[in-house]
């Protein structure tokens, strides 16, 4: 019963919510895990669909904030649309797609942030859903550590 209630818009007088800030889409995994490996943290990557509400919120109050941490300042974030074409060089170097990388790391549900280290593989166990935001926080710094 919980899921109707997240859903729920915002009362009137609840504070306007924040404009969504966009993460730089993911290109080139092989050369951006490299670039993430010099900083000693895992290259994060957010699979995300354009109609997911989830997705808005955990990329505008977790993931784009992210580099304003001090010691989080130097963690390489990207963001990978489920939903999309968008052309993209995987780890090994091989082209392909959003969408069909997406597909090939199983991911059907988002959002979910996955935490891959040089060669493609996963550092930290990935955060699917959005979880509780009052937990979010302290789930994404415990991967990040954990990835290092």
């Amino acid at each position: 019963m919980l899921g109707p209630i997240l859903a729920c818009p915002p009362l009137a007088s609840a504070a306007p919510p924040r404009r969504d800030e966009p993460l730089l889409p993911a290109r080139d995994l092989q050369a951006e895990a490299r670039e993430a490996a010099r900083s000693g943290f895992p290259l994060v990557l957010m699979f995300s669909r354009q109609d997911c509400p989830y997705c808005i919120t955990v990329r505008r109050d977790y993931l784009a904030p992210l580099n304003r941490i001090p010691r989080f300042r130097e963690v390489l974030v990207r963001q990978i649309d489920q939903d999309k074409e968008t052309p993209l060089t995987d780890f090994q170097g091989r082209p392909t797609t959003h969408a069909a990388f997406a597909a090939r790391e199983k991911v059907r549900l988002v959002p979910v942030v996955g935490f891959y280290g040089p060669e493609g593989q996963q550092l930290s166990e990935a955060i699917i859903g959005a979880r509780l935001p009052d937990f979010y926080q302290s789930y994404l710094e415990a991967a990040l550590l954990q990835g290092r």
